[in-house]
């Protein structure tokens, strides 16, 4: 193939003539297996009198090449993963042309859509490449950065983010060739960026350049500030931030004044897109995260602590005039952009927690609430328009997890919010005047053409968003009741639908009202009355107030009656629209009906399983319908709750739920996302029941193969279901295979060894997967003798890892799989450990780590395995072992007597748990910081502080983002149970020592006399507990029976 070829193959590849198009299609899909296929890619790419799409698909296919064959790409577990088979690695020699050609024709090309995807190209490669492979790339950026030609000039500017990109998210230890980059480059970007921030200067070129200069900066102290060079003083960092300023600063007048800089578009997207606001957007976004970072020094890590007393004296205060003058853009009847507007506005949040910027703010607090939050609050005309126009998209952007991120009307509730907690003193009582007021004057406002109905839901989600505070708060809360039947009650009614969809918001917001006489009920009757509204987005807010309402006490009591229409009314939005909480709000009904639902619950699941499929089937195009999809399991998960006291229930449910997890288990991970909640309903289907549904056996191979291709990390989830099926049906679980002829049991004892074995396996996971032999030898007593010695296997290899662990769970684990295999059969277990030559070191560690178990599994499992060896007589014991009875005796009956303490402990303190909740019915003012304090907060201080303890990467962060602890014990055995549950450790001890003393009297006497007096004393307490257990034991049969 040449190039020609290759350009009429990417040309055909459009042509709307079949058998033109398919050839080309496939000769362009095997380019990757095509030597040189890079090269004629970038040279097509290159050339400018070629076809647009042309040269954008060539970009494309390069792209995906360098994505696919530069680098094998491994999994987690370093196995490749991709196409079988895989396509071969580009050649070093290819490797060098593509990195050399990529570069040039990065620089040269105007375009934007195939100029980005250049350079997302460049950022792959430079992730397997960059400095090591790659150290010409650096110097050739900065020269051509240095050079005349406006358009190199930007795009080195791209090529240089994509390379500071490629390092952002780095922890401080691995962050070095960034700071090299910092160190080489910014001395050229300053001046540079310096002069295209003049007043004089207005160009697009230099407003896209500028652009990628702050987008450098961000990349580069987001999260750190580099070490050394350009930006490690507060001087040598100064002038940047004057350039922040110059651009926050700079004014964007409309294209009708002529004024500069000119050009400015008309149409809002285009506004949103015009270089110089993305300019104004990165300068706002860089100053509130480096606020948000150093603008407390009190929270700040100790190196960069005299940074931030300098941030926050000199520089936070120094861009609270320009951000305040850019809010004041839109009161004075000029453009601002919404990302803008947000970003300002938390800046101001944090300028509220800072003293110095507080004092500078106070002075300004009426125009800041009433001419900037408030209009930000309130509805606009393009929001009243979407509300009737498409309310699919209404509710979508009402209930957007990013809104947070972009919406100002979040900003500005959140603003409103702080500033009433923080410095209430000076904002609320004036703030719920004026609130009131616009209450007021709409009630007084008889002409409803004259009536403000924006307004009105300005300020009803003003008070709402302030509701936690209103109601903690004696003298506002005995009045919210009157203030929602004189300005809500009504707008249940109104014909205004955004009115009835904030009387509802309202409901949810204020359901914790103290309510008098009638208007509960009155209440849930609106509420009722607008599931059926004509305009979706109020059946949303209706179906979510309920949800509220109904933790109302006596509020079930009205419901209760309008059950079954509740639940048709809530099956027919979710036909209507995938919302996950409105299905959160249908899963708190059901758990709050859970006596009443039986009757429905079969129902009920059906509904939930086809609208799961429903909104299965959608999910990829609609992140609302995905969570509501997961939402329906987890209802699901709930009515199983709800009727696990009649099991015989599950029976008619589950043609509906086992073709639903099974399909889930299945499909090679495509519906991963579900896996959680589809195992969640298989634990409830495999327990409850009497016996497991032929079919559902199904899922216990499809759960291994999960494990070992796609859901390794979901183990945790997964041993629940697992222990079910071994301990429903344990007959049936040793003879089952799967089609191949793997029998269960060894799929079992394979997730057990992958786990153990496997690196990134937290030591949890360990645990859990342990917790699996457990579960097989105190089901299967006698029927796996064989699975010993490979249970020994990984767990004694396991414990030699183990041993110098300054924590003991592990160990501790291991003991609990062993003292469970001495009670299976102790002479099967102790001739494995005398195969290893390990019975001393095994049984001293045992000793030692039996003093650090605080929970009653390992303690009852360390007392029947150890008291099982007792059962063996003494000429058949292994000489080590004779050695240790006199220890074993004693530790034995220590933690018995240890457990029977516990017990005890725990029955008298369920009779003496006493209310000890106290509540302040002081009434306080509003409180808040005085303006020379700095806003603190106990909970930020142990968060930021956990934070800076972490040593910026590895392990530590993992654990702490994926909120494991350290050092607590986070394992699962308090709902454990098995067989062995039947087993009491007491009875079982003292029988089995009084039956060691009268088999072999001489040898346990001899024992005896080596006993310390302290043991000695403790056995004849063990022997008086287990005689008085036993009278108590006695005593409780006959009131049984005579009951």
């Amino acid at each position: 193939m040449d190039v020609e070829s290759l350009h009429v193959a990417l040309q055909q590849s459009f042509s709307p003539d079949a058998s033109l198009r398919d050839p080309a299609e496939e000769l362009v899909k095997n380019l990757k297996y095509v030597q040189g296929s890079t090269t004629m890619l970038i040279q097509v790419a290159a050339e400018k009198q070629v076809q647009y799409e042309v040269r954008q698909a060539a970009a494309i296919q390069l792209k995906n090449i360098c994505k696919e064959c530069w680098a094998e790409r491994l999994s987690f577990q370093g196995t490749p993963i991709g196409q079988t088979p895989r396509p071969p690695l580009l050649t070093p020699n290819d490797k060098a042309l593509v990195r050399t050609g990529l570069v040039e024709t990065l620089l040269a090309e105007p375009e934007k859509s195939i100029r980005d995807i250049l350079a997302e190209t460049l950022h792959s490669i430079a992730i397997n490449d960059f400095p090591q492979n790659w150290p010409e790339l650096l110097p050739n950026l900065i020269a051509v950065i240095q050079s005349n030609d406006p358009l190199r000039v930007h795009n080195a500017l791209l090529a240089l983010r994509k390379l500071c990109k490629r390092f952002e998210y780095k922890s401080k230890d691995q962050r070095g060739p960034l700071n090299d980059i910092v160190n080489q480059s910014f001395q050229l970007l300053l001046p540079l960026a310096q002069r295209l921030s003049l007043p004089t200067e207005h160009s697009l070129e230099a407003a896209l350049m500028l652009k990628q200069i702050l987008k450098i900066f961000w990349s580069s102290t987001q999260f750190y500030l580099p070490v050394g060079g350009p930006l490690s003083s507060p001087e040598a960092i100064q002038p940047w931030f004057d350039i922040i300023q110059a651009v926050v600063s700079k004014p964007l007048p409309e294209a009708s004044t002529g004024l500069e800089p000119r050009g400015q578009p008309t149409d809002i997207a285009e506004r949103n897109a015009w270089p110089w606001w993305k300019v104004k957007k990165w300068a706002v976004q860089i100053m509130s995260r480096l606020f948000s970072r150093y603008g407390m020094p009190g929270y700040a890590e100790d190196e960069v602590k005299d940074f931030a007393k300098h941030f926050s004296v000199n520089v936070a205060p120094q861009f609270l005039g320009p951000v305040c003058e850019t809010l004041n853009l839109r009161p004075s009847g000029q453009f601002c952009t919404d990302r803008v507007v947000h970003l300002c506005l938390a800046y101001v949040d944090l300028a509220v927690e800072l003293a110095p910027t507080y004092k500078m703010l106070k002075p300004h607090l009426d125009f800041l609430l009433y001419k900037v939050v408030f209009p930000t609050l309130c509805l606009t005309t393009d929001d009243i328009e979407l509300f009737t126009s498409d309310p699919h998209e209404f509710i979508h952007r009402q209930s957007s997890p990013l809104a947070d991120f972009y919406d100002p009307r979040m900003s500005a509730i959140t603003l409103l919010t702080d500033l009433v907690k923080s410095r209430g003193k000076d904002v609320t009582t004036q703030l719920l005047a004026f609130l009131t007021d616009c209450l007021n004057r709409f009630a007084a406002t008889e002409d409803d053409a004259q009536k403000n109905y924006i307004e009105k839901d300005g300020a009803l989600l003003a008070i709402g968003s302030l509701s936690e505070y209103l109601l903690s708060k004696k003298k506002y809360s005995s009045q919210l009741e009157g203030l929602l039947v004189t300005h809500v009650f009504g707008d249940f009614n109104s014909k205004v639908g955004f009115l009835r969809c904030r009387a509802c918001w309202m409901l949810q917001k204020f359901s914790k009202v103290l309510w008098t006489g009638e208007n509960l009920k009155t209440v849930i009757h609106l509420v009722l009355q607008r599931l059926g509204d004509e305009c979706l987005p109020v059946q949303i807010e209706a179906s979510k107030a309920l949800r509220f309402l109904i933790e109302v006490e006596t509020a079930e009591d009205t419901l209760l009656q309008f059950l079954p229409h509740l639940l048709s009314e809530y099956f027919r939005i979710m036909t209507e629209i995938g919302n996950d909480e409105v299905v959160a709000a249908l899963q708190v009904i059901i758990d709050r009906f859970g006596d009443h639902i039986e009757p429905h619950a079969v129902a009920l699941v059906m509904q939930l399983s086809n609208s799961f499929s429903q909104y299965c089937a959608i999910g990829e195009e609609d992140d609302d319908a995905a969570m509501a999809a997961a939402q329906c399991l987890e209802c699901i998960a709930t009515v199983l709750k709800g009727t696990c006291g009649r099991p015989e229930l599950y029976a008619n449910m589950e043609p509906n739920l086992v073709p639903l997890v099974l399909q889930i288990l299945g499909n090679d991970g495509e519906y991963i996302e579900y896996l959680e909640y589809a195992l969640d309903i298989l634990t409830f289907l495999t327990y409850f029941p009497t016996q497991i549904a032929t079919n559902l056996w199904e899922a216990l191979p499809l759960i291994y193969l999960a494990f070992d291709q796609w859901a390794f990390d979901y183990l945790n989830m997964m041993v629940p279901p697992l222990e079910n099926f071994i301990g429903k049906d344990p007959d049936y679980f040793l003879q089952a295979t799967t089609p191949d002829g793997l029998k269960y049991i060894d799929l079992i004892f394979t997730i057990v060894a992958k786990t153990v074995a496997e690196e990134r396996s937290s030591e949890s996971e360990c645990r859990k997967a342990l917790s699996l032999y457990m579960t097989v030898l105190h089901n299967c007593k006698g029927k796996i003798d064989t699975y010993i010695p490979l249970i020994n296997e990984i767990a004694l290899a396991k414990l030699g890892q183990q041993v110098s662990s300054e924590i003991p769970l592990t160990r501790i684990a291991i003991f609990q799989v062993l003292g469970s295999s001495l009670f299976y059969n102790p002479v099967l277990q102790l001739t494995e450990f005398e195969k290893r030559g390990a019975t001393q070191q095994v049984f001293q560690q045992w000793m030692k780590d039996s003093e650090k178990m605080e929970r009653w599994l390992p303690r009852k499992l360390t007392v029947l395995g150890l008291t099982s060896i007792l059962q063996i007589p003494t000429s058949a014991m292994p000489p080590n072992v004779q050695q240790l009875l006199p220890t074993l005796i004693a530790h034995s009956v220590k933690l018995t007597l240890l457990i029977k303490e516990e017990e005890e402990r725990v029955f008298v303190d369920d009779f003496d748990d006493d209310d000890d909740d106290v509540v302040d019915d002081e009434e306080s003012d509003d409180e808040g910081f005085d303006e020379n304090e700095d806003v603190s907060s106990k909970a930020d201080e142990a968060y930021l502080d956990a934070l800076n303890k972490l040593s910026g990467g590895g392990n530590e962060v993992t654990q702490f983002l994926a909120g494991e602890s350290w050092g607590d014990d986070d394992d699962y055995e308090d709902d454990y149970s098995s067989p062995l549950d039947k087993v009491d450790q007491l009875y079982y001890l003292e029988e089995t020592l009084k039956g060691a003393f009268q088999r072999e009297p001489d040898a346990y006497n001899q024992i005896q006399a080596s006993l310390g007096p302290e043991t000695v004393d403790l056995c004849q307490k063990m022997f008086q507990a287990a005689d008085k257990q036993r009278v108590v034991d006695q005593e409780q049969a006959k009131q049984l029976k005579g009951g």
